[in-house]
């Protein structure tokens, strides 16, 4: 690393401002007193005061408020686009509950009106099966003395329809 001492560094300068004054004094040098047309002054106290203003006729004006230009429809606008949208938006539910609501009907009559086809074909099964019940009643109860095939054992005196679940054990 290169260091200079002062003496070397005040030399230097030297030997530079000599160097650079021969081409320059072609030239004017622009300094303070050559800037303010004063030449031949001793210090900067010596010049006149000299303060910066504005230009004439004033600086150009300062935009400080946000101006921001309105894009895209207004709120009013937006609003009814909205509004205009739900609406055929839930004309189209009603459509929807109106379509729905008589498929839902159709599906509940015909149902309606195979029920008693149904019902006959369940009570044909059961009357059979009730059949084939009370004969392997009779036929597991017939040493028990005093036993009345078919009878309830329950005491009630209410009827009640015997659980059809019992009879299909194919199914459990």
């Amino acid at each position: 690393m290169l260091t200079l001492t002062d003496a070397q560094l005040s030399l230097f300068n030297l030997r530079f401002n000599l160097c650079c004054s021969k081409s320059l004094s072609k030239q004017t040098t622009m300094t303070e007193a050559a800037i303010r047309n004063k030449p031949g002054m001793a210090s900067v106290k010596d010049m006149p005061l000299l303060q910066d203003g504005p230009p004439p006729g004033g600086f150009a004006p300062v935009r400080y408020a946000r101006r921001i230009p309105s894009k895209g429809p207004s709120a009013v606008a937006i609003f009814l686009a909205a509004f205009g949208t739900f609406s055929w938006g839930m004309y189209q539910v009603g459509k929807g509950n109106k379509i729905r609501r008589a498929i839902k009907e159709e599906k509940y009559a015909a149902r309606r009106a195979i029920l008693p086809m149904l019902q006959a074909e369940e009570d044909e099964r059961f009357v059979k099966e009730w059949k084939k019940y009370l004969e392997e009643e009779a036929r597991i109860m017939k040493d028990v003395p005093g036993w009345k095939v078919g009878e309830s054992v329950y005491h009630s005196g209410r009827w009640m329809p015997p659980a059809t679940g019992e009879m299909r054990p194919e199914v459990w």
